[in-house]
């Protein structure tokens, strides 16, 4: 340890021992700031996981879909030269991805991609004796598609087993049809194709129109009932770092030259609300910090003030302007590790309370928030920072300050 260390601590402890009162305050002000800032940042971003979450448990991050079909002016012999003044868009017909398994190994050989799921999605009717119901068909290879959309931890009646001739249906359709599990359905596409499948399981996805019109089955049933021979309509796609969907749709889309919109496209509003979220928090800390680097350096004006006769003393005794900074900007250090030491406590204490008296009806939590060692240790390092930079400018004037001046007072 250099030898400087020792005195510099010894004054600058001693400083804010006399001025316990100005310390105790001051530090308590340091801990409200900081709690304030690790309960908030806990909260929000406790809260933005949940939203994220409960948003795309039910929907891939990026979905691959077909080029849809545009309408071409008829051009005569003079190619300036377009016959017809009206030229009406065609007919959305239910197509495949071209070249669907290489477009599928290019995506997975991405860094960034976890999961590419192929499936087959369209319309058919159900019918079930004099009941009929308008249906959105699902189908899915299991083994991919359950890793991006946990499908058996929201089966409430039977299992989410999927063979070439079993089918998953929702509550509400279960409801409507008065079905339950080992019932047999009738699925008929707009094509004209047909097929009767089993009901394995019946799930919850926590929307009432999706439960009513959603049904899941194997994607070779899909592709045959849909008119889809070895095809499919969309490539659900999963990546690690889900705020980076935007980048890697653009990216999948100029190496494949496959539409792809990202779930934040698709949920732009949400998206929108989450950006807000996350500049109300930047904000809060922003102003809290200030508020606390204020308060330190205020306290370290008016230690500067009484303690100017001491200040001027050790300066006649031979101690340096560059000793008598360091004193202060570890006052300034000191009362911001302080500060966040207690702050971080309160936050997390404050947490602990919230959680325990925020609960849903069922008893359970309302969401999980988790506790990261390194957000509490930022709350310390800016703490700390804030304290450094506070007290820089009270410790350049007790730097300043003339021995004789001081001394005579």
């Amino acid at each position: 340890m250099p030898r400087w260390m020792p005195f510099e601590w010894l004054v600058a402890l001693r400083f804010l021992r006399e001025g316990r009162v100005q310390t105790i305050f001051i530090i308590g002000g340091v801990a409200i700031g900081v709690g304030v800032i690790v309960f908030m940042s806990a909260l929000l971003s406790g809260l933005q996981t949940n939203f994220v979450k409960r948003v795309l448990t039910g929907q891939a991050h990026i979905q691959l879909l077909p080029p849809k079909e545009t309408a071409r002016a008829l051009r005569g012999a003079d190619p300036l030269t377009v016959e017809g003044s009206i030229v009406q868009p065609p007919l959305q017909r239910l197509k495949s991805i071209d070249q669907w398994q290489s477009v599928a190994a290019q995506i997975r050989a991405l860094p960034e991609v976890n999961v590419v799921s192929p499936a087959a999605n369209g319309s058919a009717l159900v019918v079930r004796g004099e009941a009929s119901r308008a249906i959105n068909v699902v189908g899915i290879e299991p083994e991919l598609y359950f890793r991006i959309v946990p499908m058996p931890e929201k089966i409430v009646r039977g299992t989410a087993r999927i063979t070439i001739n079993d089918i998953l249906i929702g509550t509400e359709l279960a409801n409507d049809l008065g079905v339950s599990v080992g019932d047999k359905l009738r699925v008929t596409s707009a094509s004209g194709h047909a097929n009767t499948l089993t009901i394995t399981g019946i799930f919850d996805l926590g929307n009432k129109p999706a439960n009513a019109r959603t049904t899941m089955m194997a994607l070779r049933s899909a592709q045959s009932l849909l008119g889809l021979p070895g095809g499919v309509s969309t490539l659900d796609v999963t990546v690690h770092d889900v705020y980076s969907a935007e980048l890697v749709a653009h990216r999948i889309t100029q190496l494949t030259g496959v539409e792809a919109d990202s779930w934040i496209k698709t949920n732009e509003q949400f998206f929108t609300a989450i950006s807000a979220q996350t500049t109300a928090n930047t904000a809060i800390r922003v102003f809290v910090g200030l508020s606390v680097a204020f308060g330190i350096a205020s306290v370290l004006v008016v230690s500067v003030v009484q303690k100017s006769r001491e200040i001027g003393i050790l300066r006649a005794m031979g101690i340096t302007r560059e000793q008598i900074l360091r004193i202060f900007l570890l006052q300034g250090g000191l009362l911001g590790f302080g500060g966040a030491l207690a702050g971080s406590a309160l936050g997390s204490a404050g947490l602990v309370v919230w959680q325990q008296a925020q609960r849903n009806p069922d008893g359970t939590v309302m969401f999980a928030v988790s506790f990261e060692p390194l957000m509490f240790a930022m709350a310390l390092l800016l703490a700390t920072a804030t304290g450094l930079i506070a007290s820089f400018a009270p410790a350049m004037r007790a730097a300043r300050l003339d021995p004789v001046s001081a001394i005579r007072g």
